[in-house]
């Protein structure tokens, strides 16, 4: 028996929050990092004849430095794209044409150049090269052979090890056994297989230690140091002023945080008494547009200027102390404190930089959690514990380094309750390998 279909009518009440295009330029706009926001700021001022970006980012040497003297000023124009490193092309060329005579050798290592990598090494297919162009093997090899030979030592390698037997030959210092080390038993080397390496070559293990620690003091990427043209530099969102004397700690927000918007009232005054309607229409969308501008970036300079302030009220310590300890503070205890929601903070903080007398640290750099303590009226941060496990390591006997569970053990016993996996991940983050790593035979 079919069921009967009841049709009416039901009343209800659902509440909804409408995103406005005002609201989505807002959050978009406090998400900004500061040379985001001044592309962001370029393409608007495109977009609007009508207004004008005061962008001072040309002269963000001159505001970010507090101090204001020349020698600071000197050290950031030493930093603009006018002292640009010398490429490795342009490098490894020079060097061909004052050492080597015009000849068709000379044109195959050219040639061999420009197809190096940016690390330095050289990726190309030998047997096709031969296939296409014809060229004497013997010729191919001996242009290799004079690139090879060229500064800086490990440049036109094919592979990792050849990179470092090029520079362990051109070392002066290299120690006994290290070439035929790495030449012959390259695999069992990385993967510290030491004993059988001992063996091969009838070479102690405390040899073998300082062949290692030789390797590691060579370049993986001899090209990598050459041509880094598109380096990022940090603009401050704020700035620290730290008083030791009177333990002050004052705050103020950058001019690159919050860029002036200026309306063009004369050119907008020439169009406002045009009868046509499709003007009238667009100069009211475009001084709409200049407000919400103008506000949104008001919004995003209070915003960031207040979050700053209640950090350094929570973290004083860190700007007057030396050891520059932090607070456990969380995100929502400075949502609730400012009665914002907690991804307005994090939107408030991720991107945005801090700069002191003694460095520039990203905002989110202030928050740490709480670590598990036994102790009574005692908290911990991350990197308190961080600190712990490096003493940790730098007591450890290095030939019976402590694992990552004798780790939490000694931890335990020092009141830390953490676990083995956030060893590791702790571990990690202070650049502390692991213990089979560790290890050494000196």
């Amino acid at each position: 028996m079919p069921l009967e279909q009841i049709y009416g009518q039901e009343q209800k009440q659902v509440q909804k929050l409408a995103m406005t295009q005002q609201m989505q330029q807002s959050i978009q706009i406090l998400r900004y990092s500061i040379e985001d926001l001044h592309v962001f700021l370029s393409q608007k001022q495109l977009d609007n004849p009508f207004i004008k970006i005061n962008d001072r980012m040309s002269y963000a040497g001159s505001s970010i430095n507090s101090s204001g003297s020349n020698e600071d000023k000197d050290d950031w124009i030493s930093q603009t794209a006018e002292h640009k490193q010398q490429s490795l092309y342009d490098y490894l060329l020079s060097q061909v044409h004052l050492t080597m005579r015009k000849s068709v050798l000379r044109g195959w290592v050219v040639f061999l150049i420009d197809h190096l990598d940016t690390n330095g090494y050289l990726r190309i297919d030998f047997a096709e090269i031969l296939k296409k162009t014809k060229v004497d093997q013997t010729t191919l090899l001996d242009a290799l052979t004079l690139l090879q030979q060229l500064d800086p030592p490990g440049i036109g390698a094919r592979n990792l090890q050849e990179c470092l037997l090029l520079q362990i030959e051109n070392s002066d210092n290299a120690p006994r056994h290290a070439y035929e080390v790495v030449d012959q038993a390259f695999v069992q080397f990385a993967d510290r297989k030491w004993t059988e390496i001992s063996r091969k070559f009838a070479i102690s293990l405390e040899e073998i230690q300082k062949i290692f620690d030789y390797v590691r003091t060579l370049s993986p990427a001899p090209g990598a140091a050459f041509g880094q043209d598109d380096i990022g530099y940090v603009y401050p969102d704020l700035l620290v002023d730290i008083d030791k004397e009177r333990q002050k700690v004052e705050l103020r927000i950058t001019r690159q945080s919050r860029p002036l918007v200026v309306f063009k009232q004369k050119y907008f005054a020439e169009f406002a008494h045009m009868p046509d309607k499709d003007v009238k229409k667009y100069l009211r969308e475009k001084k709409a547009d200049y407000l919400n501008i103008a506000q949104n970036l008001e919004r995003r300079g209070s915003t960031i200027e207040r979050v700053g302030q209640a950090l350094i009220k929570h973290q004083a310590g860190f700007f007057l102390r030396e050891d520059h300890p932090l607070n456990p503070l969380l995100l929502r205890e400075i949502a609730h404190e400012l009665h914002l929601h907690e991804s307005t903070v994090s939107r408030a903080v991720n991107g945005k930089y801090l700069k002191c007398n003694f460095g520039v640290f990203e905002l989110r750099h202030f928050f740490t959690k709480t670590v598990n303590s036994n102790r009574e009226d005692e908290e911990l941060t991350a990197d308190a514990v961080q600190s712990q496990i490096k003493a940790l390591v730098d007591a450890e006997d290095k030939a019976k380094p402590l694992s990552d569970s004798k780790i939490v053990q000694q931890l335990s016993q020092n009141g830390i309750e953490i676990s083995r996996r956030t060893v590791a991940k702790y571990r990690d983050l202070v650049g502390i390998p692991s213990s089979s790593k560790r290890k050494r035979f000196d």
